[in-house]
């Protein structure tokens, strides 16, 4: 039984608040008991219905309640939770007269009369309050339902997303070990013993829609591994994590393209190549002050613009957009600007 405390507790105010206002009307009726006698009778019967009903539920299988916002266990479902209610109601109103007479009772009898209005009473402010907690259930359910249908949307998008980039990785590599065998057998082998590594890492974490970012610069490293083959000592990189970011997840291959990027459009065109710094740290937000994180990918390349367009130039760049509004909305974004040295620097931000 996982009962969620905070829930409880907030459940139960608001049954005090209640019995207040119940107690209001019994001080009317009856008003030779002061206003504080009738809210201990109408907090004896509230607490008691209260006790029943709310702890009542967690005995009703999972399987036939509502899930509440946080996807935990809600109201019964069903003639079970208007059963649950008649227990608690029943047991509100035979036992907590009794516990008000024996906390408070002054040896004033109820007459059959008091006994009837106070049983219309019980009954009328059990079904209002059975209703207030059964409809907000119910909202919650919607709620978690929609969270949960949300989640899902986001989760095939990103698979999705990650579809079209592995591919277009995946041909740019290839039209390279088309070139290398040509040129260089002994070179090809092993840009294809890597690219057979990779492919492996890559499937085998195909499932998941995040991981953490040590995960994404492992994977960061053996593309860029799989690149040095090729461009030999004119691709030189650096990738710095600090340790207490490594496990803060990220959706799988949110980096590469932007490498990728920095390798097509930045070095390959340079005689000398050059070298790419992936850069992750925290920061504060500038808008709210909330931490985030900020991942930079520089370059020492020709520089933006100086490049001319090419097939498939902005792809991988408008997918990381897509993908960060997709995870953590108008809070991830990326900017491109001029690096201080030459060059490109891509800047990556999304909240932790």
């Amino acid at each position: 039984m996982n009962i969620e405390w905070r829930d409880v507790m907030r459940h139960y105010l608001q049954v005090v608040a209640f019995c207040c206002v119940i107690a209001v009307l019994t001080t009317a009726i009856w008003p030779r008991k002061s206003y504080l006698i009738q809210v201990g009778y109408s907090l004896s019967v509230g607490t008691i219905t209260w006790a029943v009903i709310e702890f009542g539920r967690y005995l009703v299988d999972e399987r036939h309640c509502h899930r509440d916002s946080g996807g935990h266990h809600g109201w019964p479902k069903g003639w079970r939770g208007v059963l649950l209610a008649a227990i608690g109601i029943g047991c509100g109103f035979t036992f907590g007269d009794r516990l008000g007479d024996l906390m408070l009772g002054d040896g004033v009898v109820q007459t059959a009369q008091d006994s009837r209005i106070s049983l219309i009473i019980t009954l009328v402010a059990g079904a209002v309050g059975t209703f207030y907690f059964f409809t907000r259930g119910k909202a919650a359910a919607l709620i978690a339902e929609r969270n949960a249908a949300e989640r899902d949307a986001s989760e095939a998008k990103l698979k999705l997303l990650e579809t079209q980039l592995e591919p277009h990785m995946l041909f740019n590599t290839l039209a390279n070990l088309r070139v290398l065998i040509t040129l260089d057998p002994p070179r090809a082998v092993q840009m294809l013993d890597h690219l057979n590594s990779y492919l492996r890492v890559t499937l085998s974490g195909s499932r998941a829609v995040a991981h953490p970012l040590a995960a994404e610069f492992d994977r960061l490293r053996d593309y860029l591994e799989l690149m040095s083959i090729r461009m030999g000592p004119r691709l030189r990189y650096t990738l710095e994590l600090p340790d207490d970011l490594r496990d803060v997840q990220v959706p799988p291959l949110l980096l590469q393209p932007l490498v990728e990027n920095s390798i097509r459009h930045g070095l390959e065109p340079q005689v000398e190549g050059g070298e790419i710094v992936v850069r992750a740290s925290r920061e504060s937000n500038a808008a709210d002050g909330k931490p985030q994180i900020a991942i930079e990918v520089c370059d020492t390349g020709i520089g933006l613009g100086a490049a001319p367009p090419s097939e498939g130039s902005g792809f991988g760049l408008a997918q990381v957009r897509e993908r960060l509004a997709t995870v953590y909305g108008a809070r991830g974004g990326i900017e491109m600007a001029a690096g201080s040295d030459g060059g490109t620097r891509a800047v990556v931000t999304f909240p932790i």
